[in-house]
């Protein structure tokens, strides 16, 4: 028993011995649903990677609401608790501003965490971008505002693990969710 062993170890004994003791080879991954522009792999690591998110979705979101005032000061308007917060300081210590970003950031996590069953993923965010209309002075385009500060606000919060893969990844999910809730407004 022992020398079968060694044999196996230092490649000794012949191919089939060595063939007989190996697992077989993993499967790939199922295919995705061909409306998910993401390869299982893709997908599986956005899964892995929203972890971190959905374990920091206040600060998270407070630092994407912040980058998108930054860059769309006019988008405050919109808000009639937040318009009047005019300093970085005051929207991240603004108690409705942590609300408001975590009901978008909880919102995202819903989506996100539908990505296995597309069609409820497409049903929740046409009904959130159909809530929208509710909005006054809201316009579709608006939805497209967030893209970029989510991506910073996702690169903030992963650190390290925010890689040049999971940054494509990001970009294609939430471009598809920018997609959803646009055509969910229009309809």
């Amino acid at each position: 028993m022992g020398c079968e062993l060694g044999k196996l170890t230092k490649g000794g004994g012949n191919s089939r011995d060595a063939g007989d003791a190996r697992e077989p080879p993993p499967q790939p991954p199922a295919p995705t649903d061909p409306r998910l522009p993401l390869t299982a792999k893709q997908k599986y690591s956005m899964m892995a990677s929203w972890k971190g998110i959905s374990r920091a979705m206040q600060p998270t979101g407070v630092y994407m609401f912040i980058k998108l005032f930054e860059e769309h000061e006019e988008l405050l308007g919109l808000f009639a608790k937040l318009k009047e917060l005019r300093t970085k300081e005051e929207q991240a210590e603004s108690v409705e501003l942590q609300e408001h970003a975590t009901k978008v950031m909880s919102t995202l996590d819903e989506g996100i965490k539908e990505l296995d069953d597309l069609d409820t993923f497409f049903s929740f965010l046409t009904q959130i971008g159909q809530s929208h209309r509710k909005i006054p002075g809201f316009k579709p385009d608006y939805f497209w505002k967030i893209e970029r500060p989510f991506l910073e606000a996702v690169k903030m919060t992963l650190g390290d693990r925010y890689t040049e893969n999971v940054e494509n990844i990001y970009k294609v999910t939430i471009k598809l969710i920018i997609e959803t809730l646009e055509k969910g407004y229009n309809t």
